[in-house]
């Protein structure tokens, strides 16, 4: 399951795997959030464990993942990764609200969750988590030399894998390379009052300001060697005093900016480029991804996958590999020292 920084709902996933192959594909469901829900989420954004709104956004998460848990039958396991409130590599760490101890409780299952922290402890990043399914759906399909994947949520993450190498401790890199959808997203809530800009229509009829594009891909973090990682507040370009097609086209330059700047650090060219999470959907930025790019891009329905739901399928991957006792990340993946396995397993009583 995964409730991503977009604030938009839970995905759930089934995925049949013993977290090495890919087995089969399950049923898959969506609870959105509420306005009201989201505005909880979003007053408890960068906060931590005590603090003002936590309490009643864990409550939240919580009940709305047991309701979708419910809609499945047949489940031996739970991915839970919780919402992400905060992420601070080399500060105070990263808090996803919600306890799998209570998520097991309610629902009667085993709970895999708290992903990230154990990488943490170990110097990384404590993201991103998915490359590792990226490379088991890389082998399922049988794609030939290097692929990349990428994640639009309301961040922007890569993943650079070779399929023809089993271990994906040894044939993956991957790394946040920039904002996602959040920010444009953000912009249609303060300025519009609705979720976001259908399809890009609105950011297709505006007019990017190079002069802010400019500076934005001038900061540092693009150089910067992976591993890297980034939180909501991710950098994006300055488009305050835009009007609001204007401010949306520079945003959304913005996204294929960091993404082409990503691909500065890849080992070698990938023969395509795959694109997952909501940001899909928005034509004007795959149009300006897809122009940045230096291969094909195309959305992983191109391939016979649901978009919607890799990072939910990736934390049931994850969870069969935590039960395992198998590497969840590794030194190309997020920076820790060595491969580690991440997450912890909470058991109902009984």
């Amino acid at each position: 399951m995964m409730s991503g920084t977009s604030l938009d709902g839970v995905d759930a996933a089934v995925l049949e795997t013993d977290g090495i192959d890919i087995l089969g594909f399950g049923d898959t469901a969506y609870r959105p959030f509420t306005a009201a829900e989201r505005t909880v989420l979003r007053a408890a954004l960068g906060r931590w464990p005590g603090e003002a709104g936590v309490a009643e956004a864990a409550e939240l998460v919580e009940t709305a993942h047991a309701e979708l848990i419910a809609r499945f039958q047949g489940v031996d396991m739970v991915g839970f990764h919780g919402q992400t409130l905060a992420h601070d590599p080399g500060g105070r760490g990263t808090h996803q609200a919600g306890s799998g101890d209570v998520l097991a409780e309610v629902t009667g299952l085993p709970v895999v969750w708290d992903f990230r922290s154990a990488d943490m402890r170990l110097g990384g990043q404590g993201a991103p988590l998915a490359p590792f399914y990226h490379h088991a759906l890389a082998r399922h399909l049988r794609l030939d030399g290097p692929v990349a994947f990428l994640n639009l949520g309301g961040v922007a993450n890569l993943t650079w894998v070779d399929p023809g190498v089993p271990a994906p401790e040894h044939a993956c890199l991957a790394f946040d390379c920039g904002p996602g959808m959040a920010a444009m997203d953000d912009l249609m809530q303060a300025r519009r009052g609705v979720a976001r800009d259908e399809g890009g229509a609105l950011a297709a009829e505006g007019t990017v300001a190079e002069a802010a594009l400019a500076r934005f891909a001038d900061q540092a973090f693009f150089r910067r060697v992976p591993p890297k990682s980034l939180d909501r507040a991710a950098p994006v370009p300055d488009v305050a005093g835009l009007d609001d097609a204007d401010a949306l086209a520079t945003l959304a330059a913005g996204v294929a900016t960091g993404v082409a700047l990503g691909f500065e650090h890849f080992p070698a060219a990938p023969a395509r480029l795959l694109v997952s999470g909501g940001g899909r959907h928005n034509a004007c930025v795959m149009a300006m991804v897809a122009a940045a790019c230096d291969c094909p891009v195309e959305s992983v329905e191109a391939q016979g996958l649901d978009g919607d739901m890799i990072e939910a399928q990736a934390f049931a991957y994850l969870a069969a590999r935590v039960a395992r006792g198998l590497p969840t990340s590794a030194p190309g993946t997020t920076g820790v020292a060595a491969p580690v396995g991440g997450g912890r397993v909470s058991r109902p009583e009984g």
